[in-house]
């Protein structure tokens, strides 16, 4: 694990697969967050959310850019792990019970449908559709009692950036057990009734931002530019860490 632009983030993925399995045989509750740009930026502009973001077990990177900043910086290779990807890399795992929380009925139905295919079991487990109302709202007590009796390993947390890693860090005291991941849009991406990801050639040449700009302009449009206004002043502060470092 290692901290770059002030976000402990964990790249290597037999890491996180073997942080996951420990936590859950360990039966403590906590949560993993997936930093996106986004979340990048945010994080650094409000100290409290930072904290959040710290809070958890550590952070998968689901940008495709900073493996390119810390290679340019520090000459070092990382790869993205992307919430789409490793939502289907564990529920196709089939080793764990999991609870799928957030987002519409619609969706969740749609989901459950689409992955049952990937892993079969998923209809024996829970689709819990979250009432609509501010993070400082919800019953966490009642949520915690749900998951409880849904006996999952694995919570999946889709209310969309910076309100699901709040989310998380809230329920957290009420749960028993459990590792909690929020996982952005991935549940739209495979409900096969929302937006679809970007083409695997976008991905790959880090141009599913365009895509989501031409998906949604007017709100992908204000994160990207708040994403630029913040990362000249990231990379300058991680430049400087670099050579403090080597000091």
């Amino acid at each position: 694990m290692n901290t770059y632009f002030n976000i402990r983030y964990e790249f290597d993925k037999k890491l996180v697969w073997n942080r996951i399995a420990l936590q859950v045989k360990e039966g403590n509750p906590d949560y993993i967050c997936v930093a996106d740009g986004v979340i990048l930026n945010i994080a650094n502009r409000k100290p409290e959310y930072l904290k959040v973001i710290n809070g958890g077990m550590f952070s998968i990177c689901d940008s495709g850019y900073v493996p390119l900043y810390l290679k340019w910086i520090y000459g070092m290779r990382y790869e993205q792990y992307c919430g789409a990807q490793i939502f289907n890399d564990i529920v196709s795992s089939q080793k764990y019970r999991m609870m799928f929380m957030g987002t519409s009925q619609r969706t969740l139905d749609g989901l459950k449908n689409s992955i049952k295919v990937w892993n079969p079991d998923v209809l024996t487990m829970i689709f819990y559709e979250l009432p609509f109302c501010n993070v400082d709202e919800f019953d966490y007590e009642d949520i915690a009692r749900r998951v409880e009796e849904s006996e999952a390993d694995i919570i999946w947390v889709v209310l969309g950036a910076p309100k699901q890693e709040i989310f998380m860090s809230k329920l957290k005291p009420h749960l028993k057990r459990g590792v909690m991941i929020a996982v952005g849009a991935a549940f739209k991406f495979y409900s096969g009734t929302d937006e679809k990801r970007a083409p695997q050639w976008m991905v790959k040449v880090h141009l599913e931002w365009v895509y989501r700009i031409l998906c949604s302009p007017r709100k992908q449009l204000k994160r990207c530019s708040m994403i630029l206004l913040t990362l000249p002043r990231l990379l300058m502060e991680e430049m400087r860490r670099k050579h403090h470092k080597k000091v």
